[in-house]
């Protein structure tokens, strides 16, 4: 039904960062997945660039709906700052992925979906 093409995003530079006690237990891959498709996502993957594996879907047995957001966390131990993320489409199993995303420098992606052109794009925070 939809298709997709495998797209590298550019990183951009964090918008601000938040102060207070609580950021120091936050890992810098920590980021906010906010889904505005139009459609429910039923598996999102995130595993480091240099792996050959998709790892767990993050969202265990829960569906990301249109609308909403996903807070992705990481351990403090974590070194790695490129990522790759995968999205499936709980509507037909179709995906979009991006590699290389530097987690260390963004704190949100939302993901789009523009029906004319049967693609998904994501923006960097």
């Amino acid at each position: 039904m939809k298709s997709f093409a495998t797209a590298s995003l550019l990183a951009l530079l964090v918008s601000g960062l938040a102060a207070g006690s609580s950021v120091a237990a936050e890992a810098k891959q920590d980021f906010t997945l906010v889904n505005k498709t139009g459609y429910d996502i039923s598996h999102v993957y995130v595993s480091p660039s240099k792996s050959d594996d998709w790892e767990e879907d993050v969202l265990g047995k829960d569906v990301l709906e249109d609308g909403d957001a996903w807070a992705i966390k990481f351990s403090r131990a974590e070194k790695s700052c490129k990522w790759d993320l995968k999205v499936v489409y709980s509507d037909d199993d179709s995906s979009a992925y991006w590699k290389g995303i530097n987690l260390c420098e963004v704190g949100k992606i939302t993901i789009h979906y523009n029906r004319k052109s049967d693609t998904t794009s994501a923006d960097l925070e």
